[in-house]
């Protein structure tokens, strides 16, 4: 069973050209999207598929997990 969605998340927004822009408040982390052409927080500990879905589409993403 998988523990959280961050790594298969992040694979996902650096093949898409999203960036890592800064760490942000406690486990999150703020990342960039050239498709949306804006920035959006992720969580490092993101353990819900339906989290990890709401981060693709602020980034622009068709991927759904």
């Amino acid at each position: 069973m998988v523990r959280g969605f961050y790594a298969q998340l992040v694979e996902a927004l650096k093949q898409s050209g999203c960036t890592f822009k800064r760490p942000g408040k406690g486990d999150h982390e703020i990342w960039y999207s050239p498709i949306t052409n804006r920035t959006f927080s992720v969580d490092r500990k993101s353990l819900s598929r339906h989290t990890a879905n709401g981060v693709t589409k602020q980034a622009g993403i068709g991927r759904k997990f």
